[in-house]
Formats: structure tokens, sequence, C-alpha cells
């Protein structure tokens, strides 16, 4: 079976959206829609349509929504009222209360629901998440995150939390199998904009495990960085190259008797992966059709993107309050 694709916004992120459709097995990518038009001339042929009704008309099975978060839940809304099953890109929503309808308006028609979470089909953190949990790390104690770059003037209807800290909280939770339980979330405003162009995050999940996460708009170079520190060593996984490294705890002789009842950590191998590397994006559309076609898949929903969501506006509040948020 050929799932009828839909794609709605053609900018940044939707010309790459573009591209794979086009490239994944058993999707078909028949029409686009953007009322700013082609910017990146990716229709290729395919007329450009004015909105999500005019997309929907065109007869898909499966939509792609690509369009600034204060428009997701209307075209998601529509979507859904006509069968057609969604991938929304991250952040889910504006605000939890536009979440929660979404995802009530996919689970309430068995419709698939899904939200654009890409970093979770990066190869170097499928490869950490799969070690984690064959105990190569043994007990995890700590994640912390760095992702920061230059300001993306694309970028206008939400702060750097929602756009690129969601993306920390939801490795972060997925990586280590375990939920945010409690957030403390910092921000600062250096551009002369309404959102945050800042925020550090510390947080703890239920299992136990403490986190940081450095994020920024304000960096002259791009860093995509997620270290994970367990009792057997570290993982560092960089997601801008696909590399996973581990950084072995070693076991080396103290010949100082005053040393010999120090019980910390020594320097070990260190070992840096060989393994494929997919597209991201490409699993994750991948991903989404299996899920569609009812196949066993690891696509995001609706549900984990409003978790996401609440972790993210947990650390905002917490900014606006200076106090603890928890979950």
């Amino acid at each position: 079976m050929t799932l009828r694709a839909g794609l709605l916004g053609v900018g940044m992120m939707g010309r790459h959206h573009a591209r794979v459709l086009r490239e994944v097995d058993g999707i078909e990518l028949v029409a686009i829609a953007d009322p700013g038009g082609d910017p990146h001339s990716v229709a290729k042929g395919l007329p450009v349509l004015p909105d999500v009704d005019a997309l929907i008309e065109a007869g898909i099975d499966i939509a792609v929504v690509a369009v600034p978060t204060r428009f997701h839940e209307e075209a998601a809304l529509k979507l859904a009222d006509a069968g057609v099953h969604t991938l929304v890109e991250k952040p889910i929503a504006d605000s939890i209360e536009q979440g929660q309808r979404m995802v009530e308006a996919f689970e309430s028609r068995g419709l698939v629901g899904a939200v654009g979470h890409v970093e979770r089909f990066n190869p170097a953190l499928q490869q950490m998440r799969r070690r984690i949990e064959a105990g190569d790390l043994g007990a995890i104690y700590q994640v912390a995150t760095r992702r920061q770059g230059p300001f993306p003037s694309r970028i206008a209807d939400v702060g750097v939390g929602k756009d690129l800290a969601s993306h920390d909280v939801d490795l972060t939770a997925w990586v280590v199998q375990s939920d945010f339980t409690t957030v403390f979330g910092q921000t600062a405003f250096k551009s002369g904009r309404q959102y945050e162009d800042m925020i550090a995050i510390t947080g703890r999940l239920a299992n136990g495990v403490i986190t940081n996460h450095l994020v920024n708009w304000l960096s002259p170079m791009k860093e995509r960085l997620t270290v994970v520190t367990g009792e057997k060593g570290a993982f560092i996984a960089d997601t801008s190259t696909g590399d996973l490294t581990f950084y072995a705890n070693g076991t080396i002789d103290l010949e100082w008797e005053s040393m010999a009842q120090f019980r910390g950590v020594s320097e070990g191998d260190v070992t840096r992966f060989a393994f494929a590397k997919r597209e991201p994006l490409r699993v994750e559309h991948e991903a989404f059709r299996d899920a569609v076609l009812g196949k066993e898949s690891d696509v995001v929903t609706m549900t984990q993107g409003l978790r996401t969501l609440r972790v993210v506006e947990g650390a905002l509040e917490s900014a606006r309050t200076n106090s603890v948020f928890t979950l």
C-alpha cells in the first residue's frame, strides 16, 4: 500500500520533509500547501495549495505539519476531523491546553498523531539508548546536554525553550527511559525579543537521575552534545555528527598507601563506536509510516510530545517564579 502524503508548510524545515517524503518507500507526496508560497522551490510540478483545507481535499492518507507552532492546533484538528494521520513538528503546540485537545482528537478517532522529535532518531542516541539498556553503563547517575548556536531569524513565535530545549528534555527522558519529576529553569532575554533566547534547566527524573540542559541562541558556534554518566563510565553523543564515544572508568593500581583508601574514578579506555549513520529525518518518517500501517514503530506519539511540552512549560514557569516546578 502506498500512502498519499500532504505537506503543510514548505519553509526551512518543510523543504527537508518534502525531500524525504519523496525518498521513503511506501509514501507518495501528492500535495503541498503553504499560504506563503514555495520559497525553496520544493513543489516540483505540484501546485502550491493555499491552506490545510485544500490539502485535505487533495485526498491524502497522511500529513506533515511544518508551519509555525501557533498554527499547529488548528491544522491538526482539521486533519483529525478528516481522518488523516498526522505528524506535527515539535513542539506539539503553543500551550498544554492546545496539545491536550490534539491528543484527544487523534486518540478518539483511532488515528496516529505524532510529533517530530527527530533527535530520538539520531544514530548516536539510538546506539546510546541500546547500550544503556544492555547495562553498558551500569547505574545511570547524570545526563547533561548542551545545545547552542547562532540565532535563527526564522523562529519568531516561541523562545529557545520550546524550540530547542524540547529536544533535550525529550531525548533525556527517552534515552534513560524515565520521566521528569522536578525542574528548575533560569532564562535570559538578550536579543530584545519577547521570548527567552537562553535557558538553563536542571531536573530530576523518576529513577533518581539528575539532569542539566544548557540551551541558547547566542553562541557563535553550533554545539549538540549529550553526556550520560554512570557507574561504569560515560557516553558522549555528538548529534550534529552522529558520533558516539565511551569513556570507561579505569582500574589502576594505586602505589601510595595514603591513596589506597580513595574509592574514586580513574581514566580508562576510550572507544569511539562505528555504526551505520542514517539520516534521522528519514528514519522518523519510516517510523511514522510503519505506525500508520499498524506495524511496530518507535514513532513519538502526541501524548509523549505533550509530556515534553509540560516539562518545558514547567521550566519556564519555574524561571518566572524562581521556584522548583513539580510535575
